[in-house]
């Protein structure tokens, strides 16, 4: 099966965040389980000129011609094609936002053109490869393509993957016409959404299947909470829409061999996770303590990820004989709360303001349990590096985390699925609870020990991913036989 891959960022050629990590991963995993995927990603300007891509074709558009060039992921095999076209060569450093954190004039017509210049490779309208059996598309930045496809005349099954239904590419009706896309596209049941062109809602409407990165964010975003809009149109695309899980890297995330990390570990070596916990206590300035249950948090410092849930709850958290480590950096306010509960209170929290990537690989492994009250989590990180550090994660039982982490009741630590703990609510005080839930775990070695070892043995490879993808392109490809 061939496939062509189309998003806006590819782990490491250019990275934002999570859908960097996906693009740049699970294509190589599905690489490797028989499929033939080729990556297109915009041209941008940093990207090319670190790596130097011989051109292979050229594409009519609106603005002049595009030029596709060729080449491969570092250390893979993966086809990599760079779209380049002027549009994208002033977006150094962000694709989406300038240095001030605005967003560049210019996205809704740069991220349209490189869906139309996919489309016309696979109408064949270039020298380029157009035999493809199925287009997957990567969040709002591709949203046009399915639509594309349509005026093109490219009949092709079309997968549509949602990361963050929080950020929908919403502009300017005026822009259509600059972007040459048919008027027959623009109604309620298109890409118009409230007066304004969504490239969000056109994936949504276009796409054959829609997926999104955990099964209970496919379930959330069905509703008015976290539809954004949407959730009308998710409920009626409802038997198209599925959830699978987001892979990590387990050869960069492994404690057996992170050169990261103050001392290797395995589920047969456990007691030298201690070592770790140790190091990251003497680093960020907190007493030496193996005995006491050490917390930890990494991460942006935003609503979303419930930073203000655990510095509105340390008064109760330490009362409890418990530590606390945190590394990140994001809103100011929140950063000036950390600094402030730091000088309250210095021999319990430790913590670093700013991005650290040699911390953050430290305090999973040295952290006990892993706080992440997040508000909303399409998928999330964090909460599978800790599990495969033996780290158990305390979470907000939404999205992704409720499908990656199950509670450690007795019944659930006993039959070998227990890996973590949810809380039963969103707040100081259940934070709190179940934080000494926690501790009273951690005082029964046996079950510690054996619920760590849940959380060890799980499979958070991209493998596990890339089946299930590959399963859904086959019913696609069947369906279009």
């Amino acid at each position: 099966m061939n496939v062509l891959f189309a998003a806006s960022e590819a782990y490491p050629l250019v990275k934002t965040g999570g859908l960097a990590d996906v693009a740049g991963h699970l294509p190589i995993a599905l690489n490797q389980q028989g499929a033939e995927v080729t990556l297109v990603l915009p041209g941008y300007g940093q990207v090319l000129e670190n790596y130097p891509a011989p051109v292979m074709a050229h594409v009519e558009t609106w603005s002049g011609y595009a030029l596709l060039r060729e080449t491969f992921l570092p250390d893979s095999a993966l086809r990599v094609w760079l779209v380049d076209h002027p549009i994208f060569k002033h977006r150094i450093g962000n694709p989406y936002v300038d240095a001030k954190g605005h967003e560049w004039h210019d996205n809704a017509q740069a991220f349209a053109l490189f869906s139309h210049v996919v489309a016309k490779v696979l109408a064949g309208h270039s020298a380029a490869r157009s035999d493809y059996d199925l287009v997957h598309c990567h969040d709002w930045q591709t949203g046009l393509l399915p639509a594309y496809l349509q005026q093109e005349s490219v009949d092709l099954p079309v997968v549509f993957t949602i990361h963050n239904l929080a950020y929908q590419g919403v502009y300017s009706p005026h822009v259509r016409h600059e972007i040459h896309l048919h008027d027959r596209f623009w109604h309620m049941g298109g890409v118009e959404f409230h007066g304004l062109l969504s490239f969000m809602k056109s994936g949504l409407v276009f796409a054959d299947k829609i997926t999104t990165v955990s099964p209970s964010y496919a379930e959330e975003i069905k509703t008015e909470t976290f539809g954004y809009g949407l959730a009308g149109l998710l409920r009626a695309r409802a038997k198209d829409l599925s959830g699978i899980i987001n892979g990590i890297d387990t050869e960069i995330w492994n404690p057996a061999k992170d050169p990261l990390i103050a001392a290797n570990y395995s589920l047969d070596t456990l007691d030298d996770k201690r070592l770790n916990k140790l190091a990251l206590q003497r680093e960020l300035g907190l007493p030496e303590d193996e005995e006491v249950l050490l917390l930890g948090h990494v991460g942006r410092m935003v609503e979303q990820k419930g930073v203000d849930v655990i510095l509105d709850a340390l008064e109760g958290l330490f009362e409890l004989p418990v530590q606390l480590a945190i590394v990140g950096t994001g809103a100011a306010h929140l950063e000036q709360g950390v600094r402030a509960a730091r000088a309250e209170w210095p021999e319990r929290l430790g913590a670093h303001l700013g991005y650290d990537e040699r911390l953050a690989h430290l305090l999973e492994a040295g952290a006990d349990v892993f706080l992440m009250p997040s508000r909303f989590e399409p998928c999330g990180l964090n909460q599978m590096y800790s599990q495969v550090y033996g780290t158990l994660p305390l979470v907000n039982p939404t999205g992704g985390l409720r499908d990656t982490v199950v509670d450690a009741s007795l019944q659930a630590i006993a039959d070998g699925t227990g890996s973590g703990f949810h809380l039963e609510g969103l707040s100081p005080a259940h934070l709190v609870k179940k934080v000494g839930d926690a501790l009273g775990l951690y005082r029964d070695t046996g079950n510690w020990r054996r619920t760590q070892g849940n959380a060890m043995r799980k499979d958070f490879s991209w493998a596990n991913s890339a089946r299930q993808y590959l399963s859904l392109y086959q019913t696609l490809s069947k369906s279009a036989e």
